[in-house]
């Protein structure tokens, strides 16, 4: 039988996991922008923009009934923090693919498409780690959060692998500028989840 870690209250236990669950649809879409064409690759811009607005609903649900709760699960300034955290993610996860379709891609680097499936990675490692947070046992969140950490390691080598092919001589100066943006963005977004998972790690010490 799993050991619970954290006093059972289902509804902000229930809002996280929705939070973290649309961030990994959101983030299996981003993998499709880069994998799809045309009409294709546009309908999961726009799929991203959905998800990132339901997130935003979730979100505010959380903090609207941490404001009327009278007995919360963990600490209340925890529980925002948290909720804020998780939305940062799907927040650049949309950055990317809003900006994706201004700059109006076409052929797209290998780099994008490696650092998007660490992000998808990582969002099912946040997904894992919320899970737990009420299920338990500590040792799968604290497992899950390492495992976010070593993730965004591996984008943060991507990211500067691929960033200086940028630069290569011969390099269209346009494209330069359009994937130096995008690079950024997914870095931040794994940055993101590195957040969230510092939180879910200082949730689980504090309880565990």
């Amino acid at each position: 039988m799993a050991i619970r870690l954290l006093p059972r209250d289902e509804r902000f236990f229930e809002l996280f996991t929705k939070l973290a669950s649309t961030t990994v649809e959101a983030a299996r879409r981003l993998i499709e922008l880069f994998t799809e064409q045309g009409d294709a690759r546009w309908a999961a811009v726009e799929l991203i923009k959905v998800l990132e607005h339901e997130a935003d609903e979730t979100t505010h649900a959380i903090v609207t009934r941490l404001d009327r709760s009278f007995i919360t699960p963990f600490d209340r300034e925890d529980i925002h923090e948290l909720a804020s955290r998780l939305d940062d993610v799907i927040d650049r996860i949309d950055s990317v693919a809003r900006r994706s379709r201004i700059f109006r891609i076409d052929e797209v680097p290998e780099g994008a498409l490696l650092l998007s499936e660490v992000v998808h990675r990582a969002a099912v490692e946040v997904l894992r780690a919320v899970e737990a947070l009420e299920k338990g046992p500590p040792a799968t969140v604290l497992a899950a959060c390492r495992d976010i950490k070593r993730l965004e390691e591996e984008g943060d080598a991507l990211y500067h692998e691929w960033l200086g092919r940028l630069f290569e001589p011969g390099a269209d100066p346009l494209m330069v500028i359009k994937w130096k943006e995008l690079y950024d963005t997914l870095e931040k977004t794994l940055d993101s989840a590195e957040d969230a998972a510092n939180v879910l790690e200082s949730v689980t010490i504090k309880h565990g």
